[in-house]
């Protein structure tokens, strides 16, 4: 069961692989975690990804793709894995693509949690973090006992710069550019399976499952 996860920043595909995960006992893939684990390791492509990040520059599609298809060649993959962020453009999943197709292998599922611009504003910019334990809250959703202060260690929370409306509508806009045409490509190859992410956590979720069991 090889999946890619689909979705605007905020629509909470992380938390959806997180479930399925470990549901299913597959491991949750992000390019982040894999850039720090190998450049941690010093291995040759971690220091090919450092060369670029130390001069401030994007680490090359085919230099991404390789570290993530060298990370689902482990062990821990035998039976699936499932991709949080990666790929982020078509050409990204292109190389991907023919990475796997070298294999013998493909991508079964690619999962779209979908949910307007307008939710992913409201959800992100009501957001407040507390800078010292890292709890979060929610000013609608998930509000602190007391306004505006942490409930676990009573510091005064905070709304980070990537949360202000203004951040996440540029983000948004980024998405809309370069990530959301990879909803044609897998609708073209046939894996692709659409959710709607303005739901309950576990509603969803569930949704995610018929997609995965039906297929």
């Amino acid at each position: 069961m090889k999946i890619v996860m689909l979705g605007a920043p905020g629509a909470g595909k992380g938390t959806q692989a997180r479930l399925i995960s470990e549901k299913y006992g597959i491991p949750q893939i992000s390019t982040g975690d894999i850039f720090r684990a190998n450049i941690r390791e010093n291995t040759e492509l971690g220091q090919r990804a450092k060369s670029y990040m130390d001069q401030g520059l994007l680490v090359p599609d085919e230099v991404t793709c390789d570290l993530v298809v060298d990370r689902i060649r482990r062990e821990d993959c035998a039976n699936g894995y499932i991709l949080d962020g990666f790929p982020r453009t078509i050409p990204q999943a292109m190389a991907l693509t023919r990475s796997l197709e070298a294999q013998g292998t493909k991508i079964d599922y690619a999962i779209d949690v979908e949910v307007p611009d307008d939710n992913i504003v409201q959800r992100m910019s009501g957001r407040r973090a507390c800078p010292k334990c890292g709890a979060t809250f929610h000013i609608r959703y998930k509000m602190p006992a007391q306004e505006g202060i942490c409930d676990f260690c009573g510091t005064a929370l905070i709304q980070r710069e990537d949360d202000h409306a203004e951040t996440v509508q540029k983000r948004l806009d980024v998405y809309h550019s370069q990530t959301q045409p990879l909803i044609e490509y897998y609708k073209e190859m046939g894996v692709l399976h659409s959710v709607d992410g303005t739901r309950n956590m576990d509603t969803v979720f569930n949704s995610i499952c018929e997609a995965l069991n039906e297929s």
